[in-house]
């Protein structure tokens, strides 16, 4: 009877909807809620704006986010300038390595999104006992760095263009700047999209 009587839950309902630039690129039309997506790319390839990104799709949608910044490299500018709404956006720094697992623990109770930097030595047992936090809040875990373990999707950041399959040559896909001056104006974001085992990769805009 309880099987019956309990409340059906609809698909798109277990999915937070990504906005903008990533619409329709994910599988499921977003990030699946109780999952963990791992973000991952070479330094100075777009890493932190995909995350970034992924926050302004979050709070675009009226859910809140927070954002663990171990290094101290995240700013409000740059959040604001992505589309986050900083009014439902967090930055929590300091974070201790022994404490990293508990304070995101704590957020993934309270918030919809956490994107969390992994410190060098994060233990695989943390890792899979937050992967279990997160199925069981039905929140969304964005990890950044070395994750132990099987992420359920994974957008690795590849700079600008790329030339040929998967891992080939990338350059750094910025415009406005000319032989005689200018500014950065925009960047293209090439992310492989790894999920189940199949990858494709698409450009975008950013």
């Amino acid at each position: 009877m309880a099987q019956r009587v309990r409340p059906t839950v609809l698909a798109a309902e277990r999915v937070v909807p990504v906005s903008g630039m990533l619409e329709g690129l994910l599988p499921g039309g977003g990030l699946q809620r109780g999952s963990v997506t791992a973000l991952d790319g070479p330094p100075g390839r777009g890493v932190t704006s995909l995350a970034l990104h992924l926050i302004a799709a979050t709070t675009a949608a009226g859910e809140w986010a927070a954002f663990i910044d171990l290094d101290g490299s995240v700013g409000g500018l740059a959040a604001a300038e992505a589309g986050a709404a900083l009014d439902r956006t967090a930055v929590v720094r300091g974070v201790p390595p022994d404490r990293w697992a508990a304070v995101t623990a704590s957020l993934v109770d309270g918030l919809t999104m956490v994107v969390a930097e992994v410190p060098s030595r994060c233990r695989a047992s943390d890792a899979r006992r937050l992967t279990a936090r997160v199925r069981e809040r039905d929140a969304v875990l964005v990890v950044t760095g070395a994750w132990p373990v099987e992420a359920a999707l994974t957008l690795r950041a590849m700079g600008g263009a790329v030339t040929g399959a998967v891992g080939g040559e990338v350059d750094g896909g910025w415009s406005g700047l000319t032989p005689e001056g200018g500014l950065l104006e925009q960047r293209c974001l090439c992310v492989a999209i790894e999920h189940r085992g199949a990858t494709r990769t698409v450009a975008l805009a950013g």
